[in-house]
């Protein structure tokens, strides 16, 4: 049931925040006690996965509304600007770290490193590899656009403590500069991120096929009392889809059997196609007939005779 789904999506947040909360103070303490920028670049990109997650929180909090008379097609597209909010927070993010970043190459100096930074660095790396290993995983089970766009987040965010870590080790071993360096591959990162968050967005609220015609072609034309379709249309996320359709019939077939033909392939399309919301078909028949049936003269209307 879709209440299940929210629900599931919902405790797979929580765990998640947790585990974001404990990663981000331990890398923005650190970050602060070594003077490092990579790190405290890479704290607060952590502390902004831990805001996503609140605002995808409140984002499925709402798309689990059912349908209602101001919102026909339910609230789903909420969860999708919930996803919007979360490269909002990356945007902000990516202009810290650069900011960061080349204070640090204008102004010099050099973090102050240890074993046991390192050593918490390695461990922070883990968590987040296991929060995205779980969560992607949960994302493609629930089909959830905000779990998805989430772990995204969350992996940029492994690609960057790998890059901090590797600038610790060479600052240790006497190379300074690596550390701003490293907060400017954060940046990349984070903008990768910003960019593959942003398509997925753009592609559900501009109404992107979702669906190959072709795909629904194929189960249309499978009921022998269809004579063809045309102008397929399908719209909205991967998991919560809205397909229209034409339908050609016999013109001579009764309105009674038009309609339980149309309940058939309506049937056969939500089987083949578990994501699908809605379906809306509309009978006509086929375009020789229409056109045919076009051209037949219409009555004009009388003129007035002048006297």
């Amino acid at each position: 049931m879709e209440s299940d789904r929210y629900s599931a999506v919902t405790r797979v947040l929580w765990r998640v925040l947790f585990l974001n909360v404990a990663v981000a103070v331990v890398k923005i303490v650190l970050g602060y006690a070594t003077g490092a920028v990579s790190i405290i670049s890479d704290g607060f990109h952590s502390l902004t996965d831990s805001a996503s997650n609140v605002v995808g929180l409140v984002g499925v909090s709402v798309a689990r509304r059912p349908p209602d008379s101001n919102h026909p097609y339910g609230h789903r597209k909420y969860e999708t600007m919930a996803s919007l909010a979360i490269l909002l927070f990356l945007v902000i993010v990516l202009v810290e770290v650069l900011q960061a970043s080349i204070n640090r190459f204008l102004n010099g100096g050099a973090p102050r490193v240890f074993p046991e930074g390192i050593a918490l660095m390695a461990t922070t790396l883990a968590i987040n590899i296991g929060v995205v290993s779980y969560e992607s995983r949960q994302g493609r089970r629930l089909h959830s656009e905000v779990l998805l766009a989430d772990a995204k987040h969350t992996r940029s965010d492994v690609l960057t403590s790998g890059a901090v870590l590797g600038a610790l080790l060479g600052v240790w071993w006497g190379f300074p500069l690596l550390d701003p360096l490293a907060a400017i591959v954060v940046a990349g990162f984070i903008g990768h991120a910003c960019w593959s968050i942003a398509q997925e967005a753009s592609r559900i609220l501009g109404d992107q096929i979702v669906i190959a015609e072709d795909d629904v072609r194929d189960v249309v034309q499978s009921v022998p009392e269809v004579l063809g379709s045309e102008k397929i249309r399908t719209r909205g996320s991967a998991d919560y889809v809205f397909l229209d359709l034409h339908l050609w019939l016999d013109p001579q077939t009764p309105l009674q059997a038009a309609h339980a033909t149309s309940h058939v392939v309506k049937d056969k399309l939500m089987a083949k196609f578990p994501q699908l919301a809605d379906v809306v078909i509309h009978i006509e028949p086929p375009p020789t007939v229409a056109t045919h049936n076009s051209q037949l003269p219409t009555p004009k209307a009388q003129l007035p005779i002048s006297k």
